[in-house]
């Protein structure tokens, strides 16, 4: 007998070339007069494109979005859009600046319009993130799930190599947690496996051929399906290793995604078996994780996390705080287990069969 619960998201996705010109009549539909434009330092310019689109409707831009949301960071975001009499953010960029966003929609209740530049996926989760002390707490709300996402694969045609392939990944990361996920289930699996399918495809393209506009939509509808997936369900021990090590380490997101998940995957093999058939179907082989690691090579990502910034010295107390209060997971989580796991991450080893 096949018993499951699937609980659609409201949002509403508008996905295409030249998209982003449909974003005043968005702003328009929520009834928001003066809507806040988000990014991080290094998008402002195009920031600045869209609160010109808005016109009368923008409330200007705030460019202060940085890696795992500071909780200094999220009360000054806060606190500016209160000052302004913003009532609607649009979060330009990846998930540093969605998850700004996030941030202060958990506070004040703003609708979020997102218009994602990489492949993180938040945009269509209701899942929030604050990183405070030096670790990261998440939740889950749907009032800080975007009410509107576009995606407009033009956005994404000057997103460098370095930073695609491990967006990307991190997208793969997200479909790979949602096939074993505690509530997973056969609508969630489907997008997810077809997430996985698109986004391995289209990498490897889009980092040798940057120019190439059929590979860059590909991959963003990927990470559509990807945050749409694992939106949907629960997470497991991969992001709460990735919590872990972003949080209270500082290192970079989609890299630190783009290293642990063969790993996190191999760890799962045994006690998730359809989820690593869907998976090793998907990547057009027998070893899904070996093929999350050859797809993380392929496209040029690094491999190790002694190569984003983890010392060796640390990898003690990561294992520690990550099996505090740990997330569900097909196969339990020990601390001997997880500091294996990171071992063999810290290193940049391929999993093994």
């Amino acid at each position: 007998m096949l018993d499951f619960v699937y609980q659609a998201l409201p949002s509403r996705v508008i996905f295409g070339y030249g998209t982003l010109d449909k974003l005043p009549e968005e702003v328009e539909r929520l009834g928001a007069q003066r809507a806040m434009v988000l990014s991080a330092p290094e998008q402002v310019a195009q920031a600045e494109d869209v609160a010109a689109r808005l016109g009368d409707r923008s409330a200007g831009t705030y460019d202060r979005a940085v890696m795992h949301v500071p909780i200094e960071t999220a009360r000054a975001a806060r606190e500016e859009a209160r000052s302004r009499g913003a009532d609607c953010c649009v979060a330009v960029g990846g998930g540093s600046t969605i998850g700004l966003g996030k941030a202060i929609a958990l506070d004040s209740g703003l609708p979020i319009i997102a218009v994602p530049t990489t492949y993180a996926g938040s945009e269509m989760t209701p899942i929030w993130g604050l990183t405070e002390a030096g670790l990261k707490r998440t939740g889950r709300d749907e009032r800080v799930l975007p009410r509107t996402v576009i995606y407009d694969p033009t956005l994404s045609l000057t997103l460098p190599a370095f930073i695609a392939g491990p967006s990307g990944m991190n997208a793969i990361a997200h479909c790979v947690e949602a096939l074993y996920s505690e509530n997973a289930n056969p609508i969630v699996s489907l997008m997810a496996e077809e997430g996985i399918r698109a986004l391995g495809e289209a990498l490897p393209v889009v980092v040798a051929t940057p120019d190439d506009r059929d590979a860059r939509a590909k991959a963003l509808y990927g990470a559509w399906l990807a945050g749409a997936s694992l939106g949907a369900v629960g997470m497991a021990i991969h992001h709460k290793l990735c919590h872990t090590l972003g949080g209270s380490f500082n290192l970079p997101h989609a890299d630190v995604h783009t290293v642990i998940i063969p790993h996190a995957a191999h760890y799962n093999r045994d006690a998730a078996p359809e989820a690593m058939a869907r998976l090793a179907q998907a990547l057009g082989t027998e070893d899904g994780p070996g093929a999350l690691y050859d797809l993380a090579k392929a496209v040029g990502a690094k491999l190790a996390l002694k190569d984003i910034g983890m010392a060796e010295a640390d990898l003690d107390r990561a294992a520690e705080l990550a099996t505090q209060n740990p997330y569900y997971n097909p196969r339990p989580v020990t601390r001997d287990g997880v500091r294996a796991l990171l071992e063999q991450a810290y290193h940049g080893r391929r999993p093994a069969v």
